[in-house]
């Protein structure tokens, strides 16, 4: 029997493209979503940081009682469309339209308590909609191919086109905002487009290198040395943000760049660790369960998000925060060049998974009789007999809330950095959200990672061990 035969696909360019395509599409609206929503929220569309911190922490809990309930009907069902390219229509069309109202401002003179069950209706809808396409995404990645090597150029490729995504959010969104306004202040905002899209630059120089560098130094080693880059990288940024160097967009680039470097690749390439879970649950149970493991690490995911999103509201809160005089020079307290601007990268995300839907085909799955039996209980007690996807869980538990703080704290600090007015108690407030809680999330990281036993040479074994076992069945 051929390795193709085997499950050991080799997958086309224009195939690897369309599936990081779904990735690139994500990131147009999550990343706008977790970068820019919390600023939005206080800054135009008028709700205090304290109602804002609690919304946030709400939806990740309706997400993990949500999310499970997806990854079970996922594994049980198999649609015409596909058994998991399908939802990136399905789940895709109201995606976009939450995350589009999310950014209407139409609400100007109603009161807070109605502003506040608006924006709990559209973010509870988005964050539904987006587990119907990210859960089944993530499958996906797993049902292509079991060639290790095909899964780390997949996983590269995906993730430098998310990271595209991540740049045309962080730097472009700025921009966009303050080109419809018409009375932005453009370079306020290159300036914070500078910054910000350097948290996903660097995605374009090392990503394509990752699966040399695994190779020279393993994964472990990748990790930590990555890890550590980052770490230095934020220290730095906190010391030159304690002083006037904050207002020199030289210096705090460098530092951006640094931290980005490390942060972009040790969380890029954790994704590429979810199929191996996968295949080690099938290994030991015999199930490929990809909708429940993804469900799993979406729910762990999306607690450090509820961390990610909690923690930086909150600490605002805690030090009275209020929008100073200097932000939205850039004219990024517009309301409506807002809307307009989610309007567009809405479109374009959805253009984008239905462009993945086409260029994806699964062919390593469970059929209908094998997966009859899933049930929801399953992803628990995946979660206890799994010790990879226990540690994988832990890991993305740290790794998402160091990004959201991280990634949160950024639009403060840019808008804040020339205000000689802010206390140094609130100025603090900002460089514990961009650098010093993402560095301690960092630390602990590491450690969790260090502990994650799955090497390449084991996974090899494992998956022609499964292959051998089918192919005996045969």
């Amino acid at each position: 029997m051929s390795n193709e035969n085997k499950g050991f696909y080799k997958l086309n360019w224009m195939q690897r493209i369309g599936f990081g395509s779904g990735d690139l599409a994500q990131n147009l609206i999550y990343q706008t979503i977790s970068i820019w929503l919390a600023f939005f929220y206080t800054n135009v569309f008028g709700l205090p940081a304290g109602y804002a911190s609690v919304m946030f922490l709400v939806v990740r809990i309706i997400d993990v009682i949500w999310d499970p309930i997806v990854g079970a009907y996922i594994d049980k069902h198999s649609p015409k469309l596909g058994k998991y390219r399908a939802y990136l229509v399905f789940g895709g069309i109201p995606l976009v339209g939450f995350a589009i109202l999310c950014f209407w401002n139409g609400m100007s003179d109603a009161s807070e308590t109605a502003k506040l069950i608006y924006a709990y209706v559209t973010y509870v809808g988005m964050s539904m909609c987006y587990t119907l396409v990210n859960v089944p995404y993530g499958a996906l990645n797993a049902s292509l191919t079991r060639d290790t090597n095909e899964i780390t150029i997949l996983t590269s490729t995906r993730m430098f086109m998310a990271n595209l995504g991540g740049l045309l959010v962080s730097a472009g969104i700025p921009i966009f905002v303050c080109l419809m306004t018409g009375y932005g202040d453009i370079h306020n905002a290159l300036s914070t487009a500078l910054f910000m899209g350097l948290g996903s630059l660097p995605a374009f120089i090392f990503m394509p290198l990752v699966p040399a560098i695994k190779r020279k130094v393993g994964k472990r080693g990748m990790f930590n040395i990555f890890l550590s880059v980052a770490i230095v990288g934020m220290v730095l940024l906190y010391i030159v943000g304690l002083t006037d160097l904050r207002k020199n967009d030289l210096i705090i680039n460098v530092c951006q760049f640094i931290k980005s470097t490390g942060v972009i690749v040790a969380t890029g390439y954790m994704w590429a660790l979810v199929p191996e879970v996968i295949s080690y649950s099938e290994y030991t149970s015999g199930k490929r369960i990809s909708g429940i493991v993804n469900a799993l690490t979406g729910i762990f995911f999306k607690a450090g998000m509820a961390l990610g999103g909690f923690v930086p509201l909150f600490v605002l809160w805690i030090t009275d925060y209020k929008p100073g005089e200097s932000a939205g020079q850039d004219g990024t307290t517009d309301p409506q060049a807002w809307f307009t601007t989610m309007l567009i990268y809405g479109l374009v995300a959805l253009a984008l998974l239905i462009f993945c839907f086409t260029q994806c085909k699964e062919r390593v799955v469970m059929d209908e009789k094998e997966t009859a039996n899933v049930k929801v209980s399953d992803l628990w007690m995946e979660f206890i007999h799994n010790r990879p996807l226990r540690i994988l869980a832990f890991f993305f538990i740290t790794a998402f809330a160091m990004m959201s703080v991280g990634n949160a704290g950024g639009p403060y600090f840019m808008a804040e950095r020339t205000n000689d007015t802010i206390s140094s108690f609130q100025w603090q407030g900002i460089l514990w959200l961009l650098c010093l809680i993402p560095a301690i999330l960092l630390f602990l990281a590491m450690w969790i990672i260090s502990k994650y036993e799955l090497t390449d040479e084991k996974m090899d074994e494992i998956n022609h061990e499964i292959e051998a076992k089918a192919a005996a069945k045969e």
